[in-house]
């Protein structure tokens, strides 16, 4: 264990918040997730003894989706948001009157920095770099985030769990988003900060970052693996590959989405556009995983091989 290389990488100003990322977002999801179980028991038992509501230490009054604590503005929300105004700003003094600016010497454009970083936030696209055709990697997959995010109020017409954290009337949505923010894209950028070291080579944390590292390691092309050879059979062959792909990531899906009785009232209730839209953005977003195990595990570089793009 190269404890100073370790140290050295987890202080840059640079990277200090992509560590504190490590602790605060699974804090805040267990945290939550908490508060999540805790309103469900207490539906639980409002639907089990509906009398409680008029009982219980705070007023309760009953809605559609359940039962709602009714909490005053003043003095409950303001208190806290006025007390997490001041921790927030004793914190941001503390941070930078201890860690510099990330503020380096000029540019010079006959030296460039190995690695070349990003910012952190676009750490995630840059590791897909690795694994997607340029192309995708920086204009298709980062717009289709976009365009998913604009379309998540108009697929999930689910009208539970608004105004209040709940698990049981938003499980769908909660295990999709855990997936595709902590597990995926927070992942990424954890990669991209600790582990991808000089020329993006992959370094454990801990392993010294040696810049005269050589890796010779052969990616190929799954139609070349295959042997397929010619513009239009590996098209061809690609192009069957994707589909059959999304045929079966579609019937795994649907089968998923069906399989509890709550996912059953969500899917009865949506229109056949609606379905459609959910199921395209879930299969490329399961996408990724499947082609960052297709290029580690069997090295293989493209699935679909065309002049015009490759996935």
């Amino acid at each position: 264990m190269d404890l100073h290389q370790l140290w050295t990488i987890v202080s840059t100003p640079d990277n200090v918040p992509i560590v504190l990322l490590l602790f605060v977002v699974p804090f805040y999801a267990w945290y939550g997730l908490r508060q999540a179980f805790a309103n469900d028991r207490l539906i639980a038992q409002l639907e089990a003894d509906p009398a409680m509501a008029k009982t219980h230490h705070r007023k309760i009054q009953p809605f559609k989706a359940g039962w709602a604590r009714e909490v005053h503005v003043w003095p409950y929300l303001l208190r806290i948001e006025f007390l997490a105004a001041i921790i927030v700003t004793v914190i941001l003094m503390v941070w930078s009157i201890t860690l510099n600016a990330p503020l380096e010497e000029p540019s010079n454009p006959t030296l460039t920095m190995n690695p070349s970083k990003a910012p952190w936030y676009f750490l995630g696209l840059q590791e897909m770099l690795v694994y997607f055709d340029p192309w995708m990697a920086g204009v298709v997959m980062p717009s289709l985030i976009i365009v998913g995010l604009m379309v998540i109020p108009y697929i999930d017409a689910n009208p539970l769990g608004n105004g209040y954290y709940t698990y049981k009337q938003r499980k769908f949505s909660i295990l999709t988003f855990i997936f595709g923010f902590i597990v995926l894209w927070v992942s990424m950028i954890v990669i991209g900060t600790l582990i991808r070291g000089p020329g993006w080579m992959w370094f454990w944390p801990g392993t010294t970052w040696d810049h005269n590292r050589l890796i010779f390691e052969v990616n190929q092309d799954l139609p070349d693996i295959f042997g397929i050879t010619g513009r239009v059979g590996k098209i061809v062959f690609g192009a069957a590959v994707v589909g059959g792909y999304f045929a079966a990531a579609a019937v795994l899906i649907h089968k998923l989405i069906t399989k509890t009785p709550f996912n059953r009232k969500i899917y009865a209730r949506m229109s056949v556009l609606q379905y459609v839209t959910m199921q395209v953005f879930l299969i490329i977003m399961l996408a990724l995983p499947v082609k960052i195990l297709a290029r580690q595990l069997f090295r293989i570089k493209y699935v679909w091989v065309t002049p015009w793009f490759n996935i």
